[in-house]
Parts: C-alpha cells; structure tokens; sequence
C-alpha cells in the first residue's frame, strides 16, 4: 500500500517524539498522582506539571503564571469570552470579533449574545484581512471585549495583531486572540503583540490531543466557567491532565527550537511550491486568501465548479489526507463561514479544498500531490457528469466554470 501523504495539519499534527517519552511515566503506576496532592507523588506530578507551565509559557514569552490549562483550544476561547465579559465593568456589554474566526469564539460570542450582551461581527476583505480601521469604527466605551484570531484556521491569513491590539486598548476594551493555529508556526510574543489573552492548543503544534492553553495577563480579572477546587489559581477547577500537559510542555519546546531553527520557513517553500504547481496545471484554479500574508504552509484552492468534498475523497483513495475546512465544522452542511465572508459564492465555498503541510513533508511529498489532484479532479468530473446524465441535467463543461 502506498504510504500516506498527510496534508492536513491545520487540523492536527502527529504526536512528536519528545511529547510521548516525556508523558509515558505518567501513565503508569511510576507517574500517577493527583498535583493537589502534598505527599510525595502528588509534589512530584505537580512539578511535573509546572515544568510543563514554563515551557508553554516561553514559547509565548509569557510567565508561567500567566498560562491556565484548559483542555482544547475551545474550551480556552470559551473561557476567555465569557470569563471576560462576565467580569467586565459595568457599562461593557458589547462583544466584538472578526466575521471569520472559529466557531468556538463566534458560537460563545452569540451565547453572550442571547444572555443580554451585544454583539458586533467585523467584516474582512477579499484575502481574509481585518482592516484595523473598519475594526476601530465597531469600537466604543461600551466594548468589554474584542477577539480576532492570529492566523486563520482555513486560509491561513495572518493579522495585524498589535496594530489591533492597539484600537482595542485604545478604546479601553480587552483583547483576545485565538492563536490555535499560530502557535508553533510563528514567533510570538506576548508582551510585544500587547494581547490580553490567547488560546494555544497541543495538538497543533504535535503535542497530545485533550490539553490547550489560554494566556492570561497578570492582575487580569477572569470569571471562571468551571467552579469547585482552586486548581489553576482558581480560574479552572477539576484534576489536570498530567499526561497530556507534559506532553504539552515537551511540544511546546521543541516548537521553539524548531522554530528557532527556521523549519516554518522550510514548510512556507514547500507551500509555495505546491501553490504554484496546482494554479499552473489547473487553469480555473483560484487561491482563497491573502497571497503573501498566510501562514506557511496553508493552501486554499478553489476548484471551480466541483464539490470540494468529492476532490477530498478521491485524493483520500490515492493515499493523500487533505481538508475542505476546520476539522470543527466539518459536519456542517452549509458552505465555510469564513469563505463567504471573504466573499465566495456559497458554490465556490464548497468546491475549495485546504492543503495544510507540516514537518513531515518534503518536496517529494508536494510533488506526489501535485501529480495526483488533476487526475482526481478528473474523476469527480466524470463521476458528476454521470450522475447528472442519469438524471437527465447537463453536466458541467470540462474544467468547470473559469474564475
């Protein structure tokens, strides 16, 4: 059988070595122990457990104290949302956000929404691009809150943060910024992006799968969702995943090493490489999102003309792992959110489909998927035309309608 070519890793990364020999001892009899614990197994996982703290926290050039486990990246959203707007004065009723962030921060923004707060969704341009001067006239004294994500999830499109983060400030409003897909990928820094929190998650940076991070700035208030004990300095009660946050930690580290050593730069020529090829052997082909302010390695194609989720299956019989997407919104029906904001027709939307490299592709890897997509655009042609034949509607011209 052919090997796998996983194009994918926007939506999860494998579990890298480092991240599985630092969590083995503790999930066994040597490891275990409840960090609340003050005899000598609980002290010991606790430190196990703020080791892990540290090394998140230098990845964002934050305080170990600043960083508070969750785990998922929706639930950090979550707790930064309404955690923040459940504690802002009085008078800061009003959320703001982007029209394309992820459905974990658009979803708890409307559940703030339906419990008494308003809500203002900023648009984007063409390339996915919130203007910070669009954003500054949704602003005003009556904003608790604004968050708008680092880098987008399904295009890739990197924002201007602190030019953000300054308007936020500016108004006297906090910021928050969902970082999931930033993390491991660019350099951040807390301190010089001037956010107030920011959500990070293991998995997409090749830690375990059930740990996350939201960054809390120091002295900031935040009401916390889950209530009982007082681990995580009282903003998130219940046993921590000692496991899967050492795991995290030892991610975390060799994320900064890896990117120390310029490997998303090698990742950002491997997609433009396979960006390159795909507009240049299918000629109504159309990249989705800003041409140079992405992420590396994000690749959204439009299609046009075909369904997107047919193209991902027939890749997927070739032994190739691609996305239509967020993993998180994959069982919706309608077209992406984020595609139409950016001004897609809902047909166009749905036959975009979403490369996503990591560290475990090469130029061989791009060269294969370069290779296989024109004949699997192919056969979804075919297979369209067939079926409309068979019910008596025309079938689409060839290549599909020229964008």
């Amino acid at each position: 059988m052919m090997r796998e070519v996983y194009a994918d890793h926007a939506a999860t990364t494998p579990l890298a070595p480092e991240a599985l020999a630092a969590m083995l001892p503790y999930l066994g009899d040597a490891g275990f122990g409840n960090p609340s614990s003050v005899h000598r197994r609980g002290e010991a996982t606790r430190d196990a457990m703020e080791r892990a703290r540290a090394q998140v926290a230098g990845l964002l050039g934050a305080l170990p104290e600043e960083i508070v486990f969750t785990a998922t990246g929706s639930e950090a959203n979550n707790l930064a949302l309404k955690g923040l707007a459940w504690g802002a004065p009085a008078g800061r009723r009003r959320v703001v956000a982007s029209a394309i962030e992820h459905p974990s921060v658009l979803e708890a923004a409307r559940h703030l929404e339906s419990r008494g707060f308003g809500l203002t969704l900023v648009p984007v341009t063409p390339g996915g691009l919130v203007d910070p001067e669009r954003l500054a006239a949704a602003l005003g004294d009556d904003v608790a809150l604004v968050s708008v994500q680092w880098v987008n999830n399904e295009v890739g499109t990197v924002q201007p943060v602190r030019a953000i983060a300054e308007r936020v400030h500016a108004c006297g409003a906090r910021f928050h910024c969902d970082a999931v897909q930033a993390a491991g990928k660019l350099a951040i820094d807390v301190g010089s992006a001037e956010v107030d929190l920011l959500s990070l998650a293991a998995h997409k940076l090749h830690g375990p799968q059930g740990a996350a991070a939201l960054y809390v700035r120091r002295r900031l208030r935040l009401v916390p969702l889950v209530h009982g004990g007082h681990q995580e300095r009282s903003r998130r009660a219940g046993t921590e995943n000692v496991p899967a946050i050492v795991g995290f930690g030892a991610a975390a580290e060799r994320a900064a090493a890896r990117i120390a050593a310029a490997e998303p730069e090698r990742i950002g020529r491997l997609g433009a490489r396979l960006e390159a090829g795909l507009l240049s052997a299918i000629p109504d082909a159309r990249r989705n999102g800003e041409p140079s302010l992405r992420v590396p390695g994000i690749v959204n194609v439009c299609f046009s003309g075909l369904d997107g989720e047919a193209v991902l299956h027939e890749l997927d019989r070739d032994g190739i792992t691609v996305s239509t997407g967020s993993a998180c919104s994959a069982a919706s029906p309608g077209p992406s959110h984020v595609l139409t904001a950016m001004g897609l027709r809902p047909e166009d939307a749905h036959a975009s489909v979403r490369f996503s490299l990591g560290e475990g592709n090469d130029e061989a890897e791009v060269d294969r998927i370069l290779r296989a997509v024109p004949a699997a655009l192919e056969r979804v042609r075919a297979l369209a035309g067939r079926e409309g034949s068979a019910r008596g509607i025309a079938s689409p011209a060839a290549g599909g309608a020229r964008a």
